[in-house]
């Protein structure tokens, strides 16, 4: 297929800016993945739709607050961080705005003094490794103190509590972006699910940057995905057997919960208590070996999210329902509205 296949038009002024309040009264499209139908609902309405005994597998990935403004020790000219990825403790790879300014052996201070950082050497992609230091046992203390929140390049307002873009589960800290799906949760919407006799699971997958990476080949699988950490404990594995045993639903929160548990499925046969890298691309044709169901936002046109969606929900389906969308005047991309695909 054609990266142009995965394109729609999208007006700007249906591209989220600010998180809604609360988080679940957001709108929620229903797509039948059988016959493409569509239903418009609110994201309450899950509590209506879910079964008891089907299972939800939500991301717990915490993201960091990863973009930091300082200055070059030497001269106090500007610079931005962006960090990645921790390679060992303390040593990061980051990204640097402007780059010229970070060669190997320049100094930047950040926060006053209270985080200071020497870039190392450069590695592949323009990218640089820094290695940091602070007083203290732990960098994200540091971190949550003077850092920002890495948000999407499409959204250009300020966010003014940090926590909008972290899901209310949030706990395993290492993302540079949000499993945004999950945005749209509160406590009380989980535990009225809960006590419906809906379970909840989690896995870990620490969402990269390489999510909003843009697919630049014209055929969608010369495309070289990203690779992302994740962690899928025993007792998820476990969950999702029971569930699947007893007829129920196994339902991903997000297009990494749905990454993640396809990654163990295909690489490892059967779903286990794993973790490692993936750089798992899902794109129509794919047969899924998991899930029964997917809960999503809506995705960036000729996006590698989409393709995934695509390939669950089916081409014309999922390229129906954004028309829709779109028509509808729905929310778009991160802090947007979700869909909810059987």
């Amino acid at each position: 297929m054609k990266k142009s296949d995965f394109w729609f038009n999208l007006p700007e002024e249906q591209i989220a800016q600010t998180p809604v309040y609360p988080r679940d009264s957001s709108r929620l499209l229903k797509l039948d993945r059988k016959t493409g139908e569509t239903e418009d609902l609110v994201f309450t309405d899950i509590e209506k739709i879910l079964n008891k005994g089907d299972l939800l597998v939500l991301n717990n990935s915490r993201v960091i607050p990863a973009r930091l403004y300082g200055n070059k020790e030497e001269t106090g000219g500007k610079i931005e961080f962006l960090m990645l990825n921790m390679r060992e403790k303390d040593l990061w790879e980051i990204m640097v705005k402007p780059g010229k300014k970070a060669k190997p052996g320049s100094k930047f201070i950040f926060g006053d003094g209270i985080l200071k950082a020497e870039i190392i050497d450069s590695v592949e992609g323009g990218n640089r490794l820094a290695k940091f230091t602070y007083d203290g046992d732990n960098i994200y203390d540091i971190l949550d103190k003077i850092g920002n929140m890495p948000l999407p390049p499409y959204i250009t307002k300020k966010l003014e509590d940090n926590e909008r873009y972290q899901t209310v589960y949030s706990k395993e800290v290492g993302s540079a972006a949000a499993p945004t799906a999950g945005l749209h949760f509160t406590p009380e919407l989980m535990k009225k699910l809960e006590e419906k006799g809906v379970k909840l699971a989690y896995v870990t997958l620490h969402v990269g940057l390489g999510t909003f990476r843009p697919v630049k080949e014209d055929e969608i699988t010369d495309h070289k995905m990203h690779t992302e950490q994740y962690f899928l404990p025993e007792e998820t594995a476990k969950m999702i057997k029971e569930t699947k045993a007893a007829g129920g639903r196994v339902i991903a929160v997000g297009t990494t919960a749905c990454r993640t548990l396809e990654s163990v499925a295909t690489f490892k046969g059967e779903i286990m208590a794993a973790h490692g890298d993936t750089d798992i691309f899902i794109y129509p044709g794919y047969e899924f070996k998991v899930l029964d169901g997917i809960i999503t936002n809506f995705h960036l046109p000729e996006s590698t999210l989409i393709m995934l969606v695509s390939a669950f929900a089916g081409y014309e389906h999922t390229m129906n329902a954004y028309d829709h969308a779109v028509k509808d005047k729905y929310r778009f991309f991160s802090f947007g509205d979700a869909m909810i695909i059987f």
